[in-house]
């Protein structure tokens, strides 16, 4: 059965997306099959691997709104190991059609339980906002990652979107757990940089990832090509960056890394010889 995990937090400009496409991507290339869902109307994640959302004929919005086989609208990705579920413009118009659904709110889940099983990995991209569609992917989702932003005003809004998490848990999905908060664009040059780090750090602990996502310009460019960085970049920060997180996402799962475990016992037999 597959790990079906929400990036969210209503805050714009975190790196939600970016951590949705990189994720799902690294967690692929270390041989995990996976599922990329983009919830965001703005279809972003759609378009960073390759596909124009324009010409997508099938999509969340579809699953959502007409009842549609999710099966019939996930495309291949150039990544190995990972399909999309993609997103249209058309999705901005879900919240105003589900608000007389029944069940509105377990609408997602209902199609993302027809297909998990098919994967080691579900990752949906939320758009930022705490509605109605956000709060349908916590819902159909095993546990939440928190991208939260290296600067300023990082924990503005944060202690909300960890009540929507509460609330969801207490009403609608009684599993859903905090997989970690991510600090992402991080740059070591700046001293706030540093102190927010620390300050999230002491405010969550062990709920913080270690790896943490440094401001890299291939990161940037990346989905301008319509790549994940790995395929984009494969030894830049970023990539090594995602990389790492993906490992660590696999060691609080309980879950094997099968490829490079192989590497660095590799490397180890040679640093021996």
């Amino acid at each position: 059965m597959g790990k079906v995990i929400a990036i969210a937090n209503q805050k714009g400009g975190v790196g939600k997306t970016t951590t949705a496409i990189n994720l799902a991507a690294s967690l692929a290339i270390l041989e995990k099959k996976v599922l990329l869902v983009d919830m965001d109307p703005q279809a972003n994640a759609t378009s960073g691997v390759g596909f124009i959302p324009d010409e997508i004929e099938a999509s969340t919005y579809d699953c959502m709104v007409n009842d549609l086989d999710p099966k019939e609208a996930i495309l291949k990705t150039d990544t190995p190991n990972m399909d999309l579920l993609p997103s249209h413009i058309d999705l901005v118009g879900a919240e105003v059609e589900l608000i007389n659904k029944w069940q509105r709110e377990y609408v997602v889940k209902n199609f993302v339980d027809q297909i998990k099983d098919d994967y080691d990995y579900v990752v949906i991209d939320c758009l930022p906002s705490l509605g109605l569609v956000t709060v349908n992917a916590l819902t159909a989702a095993d546990s939440v990652i928190i991208p939260v932003q290296c600067e300023f005003f990082a924990l503005e809004g944060l202690g909300k979107l960890l009540n929507t998490v509460r609330l969801v848990k207490k009403q609608l999905n009684t599993k859903l757990q905090i997989e970690g908060i991510l600090l992402s664009m991080y740059d070591k040059r700046l001293r706030l940089a540093n102190e927010v780090i620390a300050e999230v750090k002491e405010h969550f602990n062990d709920q913080v990832f270690n790896t943490i996502i440094h401001r890299n310009a291939r990161l940037g460019e990346a989905p301008n090509f319509g790549k994940p960085v790995a395929l984009y970049d494969a030894t830049c920060k970023g990539a090594v960056n995602f990389f790492n997180l993906a490992k660590e996402v696999l060691i609080r799962n309980n879950d094997t890394v099968k490829r490079k475990k192989k590497q660095t016992e590799d490397k180890e037999l040679t640093e021996k010889e």
